[in-house]
């Protein structure tokens, strides 16, 4: 999983399938998702990217995308949004949703 800044953003998301996980660094519900998604990247296979943008150092990305809560999780196809989704995702659900989207 890599974290990255605004200028990576829109290059990160526009080819594939990809998971951006919007969190910060302070949030606990955020560091139980991030052990969940290293083994949820596990199971993709490199069949889609996980990577990570920290709200407190990407503002207008968090904005851009409505965000008011963390941990979010949003899924991206070829840079359209597929799915969101607002808290702790389970990993049976979370690795089953971006399948679908391979």
């Amino acid at each position: 999983m890599k974290v990255i800044a605004e200028n990576e953003f829109a290059g990160a998301i526009e080819k594939g399938v990809i998971l951006v996980d919007f969190y910060a660094t302070w949030c606990g519900p955020c560091r139980i998702m991030a052990g969940i998604l290293e083994d949820v990247e596990d199971a993709l296979d490199g069949k889609a990217n996980i990577v990570k943008i920290d709200v407190d150092e990407c503002p207008n990305v968090a904005r851009q995308f409505g965000i008011m809560s963390i941990p979010t999780l949003i899924i991206f196809k070829d840079g359209q949004v597929q799915e969101k989704h607002i808290g702790i995702w389970q990993y049976e659900d979370c690795v089953t949703t971006i399948k679908s989207y391979i």
